[in-house]
């Protein structure tokens, strides 16, 4: 379910809501009553969860990447073709 942020354009109250996509949009402010509470634009939070995910797998970096050979003999170059490394 998502969070969406919300804020009252009367008393200024804001709040992170967690509603289901399904859920109709909250118009009553609940620190001062009015409707005028409204949903906010904001960046989209989401956390990627299952094996193969960032928090899972790199967390922490305890070992370093191995570098592999380029084709072209640069050890750890990864520019690619037409690089004038």
């Amino acid at each position: 379910m998502p969070i969406y942020d919300y804020q009252c354009s009367e008393c200024g109250h804001r709040a992170d809501v967690l509603r289901k996509l399904s859920d109709p949009a909250l118009t009553q402010c609940p620190a001062c009553g009015k409707e005028s509470f409204t949903k906010q634009l904001s960046a989209p939070g989401f956390q990627l969860n299952g094996s193969g995910w960032y928090a899972t797998d790199f967390k922490g970096g305890s070992k370093p990447a191995a570098k592999a050979e380029s084709p072209a003999g640069d050890a750890g170059h990864t520019c690619g073709a037409g690089c004038s490394h």
